[in-house]
């Protein structure tokens, strides 16, 4: 098994800048920022996705969430934040990570950083909300 960079900074043996740091959570920057103070939030236990997180670190976790979202814009003047979350597809390290990224009008992201795209019809769409609400009643 390869190790885990998350795993690593969390156990010492890999550097990090960190802004928080309990028993179950740390908050540092990321190495390579969207914009500075793009902070990361991880639970100190390996736990490679949002659907394999433990129900009482929930709520830890996304408290410190909610918190960087209002510490962040104060302390770095910025008008809000982002916050994000990849599950398996596009996530860099698979160890559950929450990204809180300060964000400034104007400051060029767009929204999502996909494309859009539109349902081919009314029906359709009605046609995924059921598959999800089916497998929600099985989740």
């Amino acid at each position: 098994m390869t190790a885990c960079t998350f795993c690593s900074i969390a156990g010492g043996e890999l550097p990090a800048v960190l802004v928080y740091d309990d028993d179950r959570l740390l908050a540092f920057l990321d190495h390579r920022p969207l914009f500075p103070g793009h902070t990361l939030v991880i639970p100190r236990a390996h736990v490679p996705t949002l659907a394999e997180l433990p129900e009482d670190l929930l709520l830890p976790l996304f408290g410190l969430v909610q918190r960087l979202t209002r510490a962040i814009p104060l302390a770095l003047e910025a008008h809000g934040t982002f916050v994000g979350i990849n599950n398996r597809v596009s996530q860099s390290v698979p160890h559950l990570h929450v990204h809180v990224v300060p964000r400034r009008r104007g400051d060029g992201l767009r929204g999502f950083f996909w494309p859009r795209q539109r349902y081919a019809s009314s029906e359709a769409m009605q046609e995924v909300a059921e598959r999800i609400r089916l497998a929600l009643a099985q989740a």
